[in-house]
């Protein structure tokens, strides 16, 4: 007995003064306009995506994840600070030389693991202002080489052939679109060749980047600017799928993510990172063949509809994540921020953050429900509806629909009704996800209790809609803080 007593004790004290677990690195790779049904273990056909299906079968996949906005800037921020955007005074997708940008004072991932400690870099599309004063290494980032803003913003017609007409509003409003490199621009990307370019430069700056930073933690951010038009895959890639171009450019952003994995393989470190893959946004549908696929939710892009906002999120952490999970509940990309806090032991910002804690779900904890409700904000600052659990309002409000409208066919968009009239409706989504028959009738409590959650949001961040000002939102970084 007195053996096995100092056995216990020696073993509690040589416990005591035994070091913490490293800190994981953070790879979070995000795509620009995936749908919910573009990769293979999302129900994708004729092509495949064996290297993130193979991630997702290593970790866990979410079924029930929602970006913060349907709308390129608007979700990078809301990704980066786990702040609805609206929050920040941000919205939409800023065009370029925009008099906006993610304010300095806001505290982004890089921001917050660089205080603790990490290498951070971002390689791909930025779109959060592209004032100087507002780009990447402004923000907490040690490098970046990408484009500043989405890659149809360049004085190009949709057949790649540039625009002469100095009258268009495109060749107006656009500049050449360029390469950084830090806050210096490069290379010019100036036809579609130039664009079948951009998923391997990203690819190969990730890849140096994992093996110069392999004996330090770091943070690894691949915002890919495709498959948002113009799409253009490599010539590697180029006619290999059956679904055309749009499936060619998702074999090659799966090779881009396998690549990064065999690189933390090699590098001896991919079992001690945390390789998160998701979307900004659903799919553009009116650009047809050269748009993605919402895996049969309502809408796309631009809505606030499940099509909009639901899209596909896969992480894995050896060690950590059990594998093969799938996860039903309710997530966004607001959770990243504080779950990535959690998981390197950095520290949160001191401002208000709306992301929750998803620990408790990666390990797998099936009682675990860290996200209760949701606001789906879209235009300015205009609430189109809220979520709790499965239940969904969708308050009246114009919007774009691509319902009724044949779409667009080889890189060419078709019309959108953008002021199409919606009434308000309220959806039970485990019976209905394509949110076609409004039951607020049979539900009146449900139907209060989110209208009380609508209001809880006005008060909170304010509705254009209902000429309501928040009290908890923040200004907007402005062009005026560039030093002279």
């Amino acid at each position: 007995m007195r053996l096995f007593l100092a056995v216990i004790i020696l073993t509690s004290v040589i416990g005591s003064f035994a070091p913490r677990p490293t800190r994981p690195n953070v790879v979070l790779i995000f795509m620009d306009d995936m749908g919910y049904g573009d990769l293979s273990c999302y129900g994708a056909t004729q092509y495949k995506t064996p290297n993130i299906d193979r991630l997702a079968g290593e970790g866990i996949r979410f079924t029930n994840f929602l970006t913060a906005q349907a709308v390129c800037t608007a979700s990078r921020a809301a990704l980066l600070t786990g702040c609805y955007p609206n929050r920040l005074g941000l919205s939409g997708a800023l065009s370029p030389r925009s008099a906006v940008g993610l304010h300095p004072n806001e505290t982004t991932i890089a921001d917050m693991l660089k205080s603790a400690g990490y290498a951070t870099a971002i390689f791909g599309k930025w779109h959060l202002g592209d004032n100087p004063a507002f780009m990447p290494t402004q923000q907490g980032f040690d490098e970046y080489v990408g484009i500043p803003y989405s890659n149809d913003m360049w004085p190009i017609h949709y057949d790649g052939k540039p625009i002469t007409d100095t009258s268009n509003v495109r060749k107006k409003l656009y500049p050449t679109l360029r390469l950084f490199d830090g806050t210096q621009p490069t290379r010019v990307i100036q036809t579609l060749d130039d664009q079948a370019t951009l998923t391997a430069t990203y690819t190969e700056r990730a890849v140096a980047f994992i093996k110069k930073n392999r004996k330090n933690p770091f943070f690894l951010y691949v915002p890919h600017s495709m498959p948002h038009v113009p799409i253009a895959a490599s010539a590697r890639f180029r006619g290999k799928s059956e679904q055309g171009t749009y499936g060619d450019v998702m074999m090659e952003l799966d090779w881009s993510v396998g690549e990064i994995l065999k690189t933390l393989r090699e590098a001896g470190v991919d079992k001690n990172t945390l390789v998160i893959v998701t979307s900004d946004n659903g799919p553009w549908l009116n650009f047809g063949n050269h748009a993605g696929s919402s895996g049969g939710f309502r809408e796309g892009k631009g809505v606030s509809f499940e099509g909009g906002h639901r899209v596909p999120c896969i992480a894995r952490w050896p060690g950590v994540i059990p594998t093969g999970q799938v996860c039903n509940k309710l997530a966004s990309t607001l959770d990243w921020l504080p779950t990535i806090a959690t998981a390197c032991r950095a520290t949160l910002p001191t401002q208000k953050i709306d992301g929750v804690d998803l620990t408790a779900l990666l390990r797998g904890d099936e009682t675990a429900k860290p996200r209760t409700h949701f606001y789906y904000y879209y235009r300015k600052n205009s609430l189109e509806a809220v979520r709790r659990d499965n239940w969904k309002l969708v308050l009246a409000h114009p919007g774009r629909t691509y319902e009724g409208l044949l779409p667009g066919k080889d890189g060419f968009p078709a019309k959108t009704a953008e002021t199409h009239p919606f009434p308000m409706a309220l959806y039970d989504l485990r019976r209905d996800p394509g949110e076609r028959y409004d039951v607020q009738a049979d539900n009146p409590a449900i139907l209060a209790e989110l209208q009380q959650l609508a209001e809880a949001a006005r008060a909170d961040l304010g509705d254009d809609i209902t000429g309501r000002t928040g009290i908890h939102t923040r200004p907007v970084g402005m062009v005026s803080m560039a030093k002279p």
